[in-house]
């Protein structure tokens, strides 16, 4: 199939074959004629796997048969919501490409910035709105956003946004949408709460799946590294200087762990940024354009922080911290071996991580090759515990020590008598 076969307008042909775009992937084969169709749609895809323009693509297409080239007054038809500022970004620079060749005007909005550029772009109107929630909710409530002609509704990210806790966000703006909605809900893995949502407020909807949860990348090389919690950083800095390992994304379980990275990196002369939720929009932004543009090598991310980012040529993708969540591991390798590149997925294991990387292994069903000759192996932290004295040892050694002299004494004073 191509996308000639999907019926699609010569508007968005257009710029799709400047896109270079000939072949849909699966999720947009099976999603696109559904949301064309204009019905509810519940698709469970994976990151990297062409889910944004699996709704963009149609939604435009759905847009631009209402409101055509003409300067109407611009109202709110699409509604996305979307758990991060990056990813929000993400999504609108999408819809701009695909909608260039038409009058369809999109707007992002997100929490952390002034809102006056944003209300002032919501009074000109606008056509497609992406926000994250609790930047939509604050601005409803001031009045700046009018729902009420609304068509297509798209929560993307749902299971993200259930482990960020905006569920009940979520909730609550579905509730403010007209009934007539059209909803489309992407996740990238299918929780029972998010079934439930779907349930509740999707109207017989289309189940589409791809990509299972549990298959990596074909073409991404899988290694793994056991070492010594305090022995990481040192594997890294090895890695990076002796194994020409750049254009490189790391993943951390924490915003902590990933600032402590970039310090250590620093330290030794390696450029090197962090993207996390402490972090301010415009810090994140200009990080990740430093490393879209190959000004530093290295970028440290969070999971959450990382949904956003999207790059086609990633060649390496290092898990500094295992993830407790087996599915989160297949994610972050998928953001590597992307349009038809070839990457490599490197993992650092711990000892108190071993039982979370036997659960990623019987997850994916493949034993990952194990790298064993490199500095900094297990056992390092407990050959040093070994070189640290013994106190009860030693207090033993010294009392001995004591007797002795004081042995030595006493005969020393016997010898003294029996002299004189």
């Amino acid at each position: 199939m191509t996308f000639k076969d999907l019926k699609l307008i010569n508007n968005i042909q257009e710029s799709l074959l400047e896109l270079g775009y000939e072949k849909p992937t699966p999720i947009q084969e099976q999603a696109i004629p559904e949301v064309l169709a204009e019905r509810d749609l519940v698709a469970c895809a994976q990151t990297g796997t062409g889910k944004t323009a699996a709704f963009a693509i149609p939604i435009i297409q759905l847009i631009h048969q209402i409101v055509g080239s003409a300067k109407k007054v611009k109202k709110i038809r699409t509604l996305v919501i979307t758990p991060t500022r990056e990813l929000a970004i993400q999504i609108g620079e999408n819809f701009n490409t695909y909608a260039k060749y038409t009058n369809i005007k999109t707007l992002v909005i997100f929490g952390g910035v002034n809102q006056v550029p944003q209300v002032d772009q919501l009074k000109r109107g606008i056509d497609v709105l992406i926000a994250t929630p609790g930047r939509l909710l604050d601005l409803y409530k001031q009045g700046y956003i009018d729902l009420n002609h609304m068509h297509q509704l798209v929560l993307d990210e749902a299971d993200q946004m259930l482990d960020m806790g905006f569920i009940n966000d979520v909730k609550k703006i579905i509730k403010l949408t007209p009934d007539n909605r059209q909803t489309l809900l992407f996740s990238a893995t299918m929780p029972i709460a998010i079934r439930e949502l779907a349930d509740s407020f999707l109207r017989d909807p289309k189940y589409v799946t791809v990509a299972p949860v549990s298959s990596t990348a074909e073409k991404v090389s899988q290694k793994v590294y056991f070492v010594d919690k305090s022995e990481k950083r040192n594997l890294l800095y090895h890695l990076i200087k002796n194994d020409n390992i750049e254009n490189v994304l790391v993943f951390t379980r924490t915003k902590h762990g990933a600032d402590n990275i970039v310090k250590a990196l620093k330290k030794q002369g390696v450029e090197s940024g962090a993207i996390h939720g402490d972090k301010s929009q415009n810090s994140r932004q200009r990080v990740l354009e430093s490393f879209k543009n190959k000004e530093i090598p290295v970028l440290v991310a969070t999971d959450i922080a990382a949904r956003g980012i999207d790059i086609d040529s990633l060649p390496f993708v290092i898990n500094f911290d295992i993830p407790n969540i087996s599915e989160t591991y297949v994610h972050r390798i998928g953001r590597t071996g992307r349009a038809g590149n070839s990457g490599l997925a490197i993992s650092f294991c711990a000892k108190d991580e071993k039982a979370y990387w036997q659960d990623i292994e019987k997850l994916i069903r493949m034993k990952i090759k194990v790298v064993e000759d490199h500095p900094f192996p297990y056992g390092q932290e407990e050959k040093k515990e070994g070189q640290k004295p013994d106190l009860r040892n030693k207090n033993k050694t010294n009392s001995q020590k004591n007797e002795n002299k004081s042995r030595k004494s006493d005969s020393s004073k016997k010898n003294k008598k029996r002299w004189y």
